[in-house]
């Protein structure tokens, strides 16, 4: 074991270890994706631990650690505890547009509390219509003398029928050619809100539809300004594709350290597996890979945080890290044997669970084209 490349290190990482093994994180990421239970009880934990909002200034309540360092906690947490819980951490981030661009009252209201774990806020822009191209968003939201009327579908919505208040983005009449951003509390009236199918893997997001039927939110739940939606959520897009890398690292780490365990083990033909290539190279070359994509993870988080130009960058390491971690999880998968296939082991979860970073938060297709837009720039007039 003393060979093996090392785990990120970080003073905090041991308070991460110690809050999952209180928690029992790994038992309760089992028991959520069986159930497809939102775990509320977490989230609140999370929050009284702060371990929500990593990055969030510590004015709204977070420890404002710089990318990095919040790269490498997001890793621990998803190595002891699965996609899950490092997923709810980096929820704050995921409503940065709130955090940045609400008015204090809203921020007041609504973010505060998600930090420390009391209410929960979700973000909805794809629609049946318009999924990976945001600007074909059709939802309205028409003018009135009190605020905004919505009227408008929202399709594959994480948290459908759980989140407090989410951030939706609409088409105003006043702005035809921008989006912008809108806080909505889920419990207004013609709000209509439906669980959909059990989804592949994170099962415990319940995603499904949000049905806005003449809707109404007043004129300071507008989160920056009008027709600026898309350009807000596309500078917090950046920083989240980075660190939901590391996060899908981390679980793809714990599958791999397990399986060198295991076939260290393991004997078949009267030899143990570690002792036969077709097992040990693949195994080789997936430590390599996590090492590889962890390393340019982090320098891409390393160039936000320095404010250089990193949308081709992050959009790349999100794709390598979900390759990666596809990878090691399918041989981890494949190398327990039948008992791998099994849910009697975290593997097939943890594999069905990355699967989902190859469509959310931009899919693979789109990353390439993020990042080859900056390989062939246009020229200047």
């Amino acid at each position: 074991m003393a060979e093996l490349p090392p785990l990120p290190a970080d003073p905090l990482a041991d308070e991460v270890r110690g809050l999952a093994e209180r928690l029992r994180l790994g038992e309760r990421a089992r028991a959520i994706d069986r159930d497809r239970e939102f775990p509320r009880t977490e989230f609140r934990a999370l929050g009284e631990a702060r371990m929500l909002g990593l990055h969030v200034p510590s004015r709204l309540g977070g420890r404002g650690l710089p990318l990095p360092r919040v790269g490498t906690l997001l890793f621990h947490l998803a190595y002891h505890g699965g996609t899950a819980f490092a997923k709810l951490s980096l929820q704050p981030e995921f409503c940065a547009v709130l955090a940045d661009h609400g008015a204090p009252e809203i921020v007041d209201e609504w973010f505060r509390p998600m930090m420390r774990g009391e209410r929960l806020v979700g973000n909805q822009m794809t629609e049946p219509g318009a999924g990976s191209d945001a600007a074909a968003i059709g939802l309205r939201a028409e003018r009135t003398p009190e605020g905004y009327r919505l009227t408008g579908t929202k399709s594959e919505v994480a948290f459908a029928t759980e989140a407090d208040a989410a951030i939706v983005y609409g088409r105003c009449d006043a702005a035809s050619k921008g989006i912008s951003a809108y806080l909505v509390p889920q419990d207004r009236a013609r709000v209509e809100r439906e669980l959909g199918a059990p989804d592949l893997g994170e099962r415990w997001q319940r995603r499904g539809t949000v049905r806005y039927a003449g809707a109404t939110v007043p004129r300071e739940n507008l989160l920056g300004p009008e027709g600026a939606g898309l350009d807000l959520a596309r500078a917090e897009l950046v920083r989240e594709r980075a660190l939901l890398a590391s996060i899908y690292l981390g679980v793809a780490r714990a599958s791999w350290d397990e399986t060198v365990l295991y076939v260290e083990e393991r004997r078949a033909f009267g030899r143990t597996l570690r002792e036969q290539e077709a097992v040990a190279f693949p195994l080789v070359e997936d430590g390599a890979a996590l090492e590889a994509a962890r390393l340019y993870v982090d320098r891409a988080l390393e160039n936000v945080e320095a404010g250089r130009p990193a949308d081709a960058i992050t959009a790349m390491a999100k794709w390598l890290a979900v390759e990666a971690a596809l990878r090691t999880l399918d041989h981890a998968i494949q190398f327990h044997g039948g008992r791998g296939y099994s849910g009697g082991l975290p593997h097939e979860r943890r594999w069905r669970d990355v699967r989902s970073g190859a469509i959310a938060h931009g899919p693979s297709e789109v990353m390439h084209l993020v990042a080859a837009r900056h390989l062939w720039p246009k020229p200047r007039p």
